[in-house]
């Protein structure tokens, strides 16, 4: 058994669909679960908080019946509290919402925990890790950014490695039961810093989907090296 932190929890591969064809979203779906993923990402962006905008609710419960699949919605916007119960109810079994656009984050954690979801938050680069520190008792998952959020095929800032390794010792120290996931800029070249600084949820979009060998191979490729970076 490694001693490398978080060692414990499994690797779990958790594709983007970002990078899919957006008219065939759920054909995009099917072949991920195919692929042998472990769980799905929908990068939820309102153009405000980032540039871009992707989807909604409704797009994200069209696609609800391809796949058993948990969905995790990770939602980029700029007020997440009064609509957190429509990416539950479009069939998101984790809700992300960033540190960065909660007033009360301790609270917003909690009503997505009432509204039956998991319940994570994600950082951007320049945000410190102390902001979740004393929220971690809520949090199913802790989503460090390896990319400054709103854009698909950025490059992976190593930087943050340091970031992950921190808040998983503040895991393991206090006994909370809680992935770390990585998500930016992910790719056979850079999976193993992270993981070996103790995430266990790897997002990948671009990487992935292009693949030339096909989204099989880039799940089990990846999945491959994550492991070998926890030996």
């Amino acid at each position: 058994m490694s001693d490398r932190p978080g060692t414990d929890r499994p690797i779990l591969i958790a594709p983007s669909v970002l990078p899919a064809d957006f008219s065939r979203l759920g054909d995009a779906v099917e072949a991920l679960d195919e692929a042998g993923v472990d769980r799905i990402q929908w990068d939820v962006m309102d153009g405000r908080f980032v540039p871009n905008l992707t989807f909604g609710p409704d797009v994200i419960a069209s696609c609800r019946d391809r796949t058993e699949l948990l969905f995790e919605a990770h939602l980029m916007v700029e007020d997440p509290d009064p609509l957190l119960h429509t990416w539950v109810d479009a069939g998101c079994g984790l809700v992300i919402v960033h540190a960065e656009t909660c007033r009360h984050l301790h609270r917003t954690l909690g009503r997505i925990k009432d509204l039956g979801a998991g319940a994570a938050v994600a950082l951007n680069p320049s945000t410190p890790p102390e902001v979740v520190e004393h929220v971690l008792d809520l949090c199913d998952m802790v989503l460090v950014m390896t990319v400054n959020p709103g854009f698909g095929g950025q490059r992976y800032i190593d930087t943050m490695e340091p970031k992950v390794a921190t808040i998983r010792r503040w895991i393991i120290d206090r006994g909370h039961d809680c992935d770390i996931e990585v998500d930016g800029g992910i790719s056979p070249d850079t999976v193993r810093g992270p993981v070996g600084a103790g995430a266990n949820v790897v997002i990948s979009g671009s990487s992935m989907f292009k693949d030339p060998a096909g989204l099989g191979h880039a799940v089990d490729e990846l999945r491959r090296l994550a492991e070998a970076a926890r030996a």
